[in-house]
């Protein structure tokens, strides 16, 4: 290394090594802050709930609409979300449950939702999660409730028609899936282990790839990473999460039919999430069964000029042959277009629920 190649690196780094010294204060004085806010809500005895989701997307929208380059949104949105979790986690680390094992793309969720510095709580079905929190044993949920290839999560929708729990946030996760295994061919593969929805996400590069092979639907993609790890000749479609979690290594990456598939998480709490400024409301309604009913009670949002975002229907429990819909609207239930038309429509459905108003997920 010439003197002054080694000069002017020696230049920048040492002014890399000041600015490091500046942001270390800085996270510090931040998190002094936060700390502060908990004591202002403790003396207003409003300690029962630490994390506000509204405030978290107001902070992470205004970051990237400061960011000027060259760290891209998705960079800061990350290193900002994990300064708030580890914030948050001096008064209390949020208990966060989801459906594992460790490893599925829930837990992926969940982290990019809360941070490393929350405490994850694996459980074994969407139920469990359900009750995990209803129970107090845990701050929050995240479950699964759409991908864009496969549709609806049948099961995390009817846990919500009867769950007190709220919607308060919302994850979008890109799904990648892998084939893990240890084998080092395709040719000796002779099983694929996964959860059902993946293997319907794969099901043509398995026709192309491996047609003979025997395909095991298992509970979660972290489960079939245990089996696969376990067995010869045995692979499973899971994420990189599963891979380093259960050292498989990958033998073939983004086997996923749809270029573009991606799976919609929900956060449940027990607490309303103020509105953030950009924000949606989901609800479930039945209509009568008679004809034109179900236009009826979509009229309202037209004529407040709501905009109806998702309409999902799903058998009633209650009823042969009767349906329920699950519906995602634009805007905030406070606000006084949505306002309205939720108060139209109640006069006009045979049921309602709101599940929630909650920030539209920041990327």
């Amino acid at each position: 290394m010439s003197d002054e190649l080694h000069q002017q690196l020696s230049i920048v780094r040492t002014e890399i090594d000041g600015i490091d010294a500046q942001l270390l204060d800085l996270l510090n004085r931040r998190a002094r802050c936060a700390q502060r806010v908990g004591e202002i809500k403790a003396e207003h005895g409003e300690a029962g709930f630490i994390y506000r989701p509204e405030r978290e997307a107001q902070i992470l929208r205004r970051i990237q609409q400061m960011n000027p380059g060259p760290l891209s949104d998705d960079s800061v949105t990350w290193f900002f979300r994990e300064v708030m979790s580890a914030c948050l986690s001096l008064e209390r680390p949020l208990g966060v449950a989801f459906l594992g094992p460790l490893g599925t793309f829930s837990e992926s969720a969940a982290t990019k939702h809360f941070g490393h510095a929350g405490n994850l709580q694996p459980q074994a079905s969407i139920d469990d999660v359900f009750r995990e929190v209803e129970a107090g044993h845990a701050d929050h949920a995240v479950v699964p409730i759409e991908n864009s290839t496969e549709g609806a999560i049948g099961r995390t929708l009817d846990l919500l028609m009867t769950s007190s729990l709220k919607v308060c946030g919302e994850v979008v996760l890109r799904i990648h899936q892998h084939l893990l295994s240890k084998e080092d061919s395709l040719d000796r593969i002779t099983k694929v282990y996964s959860h059902a929805q993946s293997l319907a996400q794969c099901h043509e590069w398995l026709n192309r790839s491996l047609p003979g092979a025997q395909r095991i639907s298992v509970g979660s993609n972290a489960q079939a990473a245990q089996l696969a790890a376990s067995e010869a000749g045995a692979a499973a479609i899971a994420g990189e999460a599963a891979a380093e979690r259960y050292q498989l290594p990958v033998l073939a990456n983004c086997i996923e039919d749809e270029p573009n598939n991606t799976t919609r998480f929900v956060v449940l709490g027990r607490q309303e999430t103020g509105p953030s400024g950009r924000d949606k409301t989901s609800l479930i309604m039945s209509a009568a069964n008679k004809t034109g009913s179900l236009c009826n009670l979509l009229a309202p949002f037209s004529e407040h000029g709501v905009s109806l975002t998702r309409l999902e229907s799903r058998p009633a429990r209650h009823t042969l042959w009767e349906y329920v819909f699950f519906v995602d609207i634009d805007g905030h239930r406070v606000e006084p277009g949505v306002a309205a038309a939720l108060a139209e429509l109640e006069k006009r459905a045979a049921y309602l629920k709101i599940l929630g108003s909650y920030p539209v997920a920041v990327y």
